[in-house]
């Protein structure tokens, strides 16, 4: 499976584009639409969206990869979008370790969608940007089309 239209839509509008390096909500080099920078990796001129572009299509191929390898259990369209959002924006370790994955393979599908909504902190903060961006998931995963 791919990340479809709907999901990419909403996977860019919550990482926003930046073409220029900054630090994310915990505090690492990022750049374009989240990607998070290697040690190898320097732009000190920027990036354009088109170099973005390029660069995120690599880095969602690795979060597919990881819900194709961690999800034992048949998928929809919106669940595997949502869950390569979750993974792009918190990583796989995370996702591997959670409730919502031992959920989703024991083919709890309503309780992992409601476990995606719990995800809505950096640290012991809970932030507004992420509440929204875990709604807009959890509605790719029921089936809605989230609202912009």
């Amino acid at each position: 499976m791919e990340l479809s239209v709907a999901g990419l839509a909403i996977l860019k509008q919550s990482e926003g584009f930046r073409g220029r390096t900054y630090r994310d909500a915990e505090g690492i080099p990022t750049i374009g639409y989240g990607h998070k920078l290697l040690p190898r990796e320097s732009y000190p001129s920027g990036i354009t969206e088109a170099e973005a572009t390029v660069i995120l299509s690599r880095d969602l191929a690795l979060s597919e990869g990881s819900i194709s390898r961690l999800a034992r259990v048949p998928l929809t369209q919106g669940q595997f979008d949502a869950l390569v959002d979750f993974v792009f924006n918190l990583g796989q370790g995370r996702l591997e370790s959670s409730t919502l994955l031992k959920d989703l393979n024991a083919k709890q599908y309503d309780a992992a969608a409601a476990q995606l909504l719990q995800w809505d902190h950096a640290g012991a903060k809970e932030l507004t940007a992420l509440k929204a961006r875990r709604a807009a998931e959890y509605q790719l995963w029921t089936g809605h089309t989230p609202a912009k």
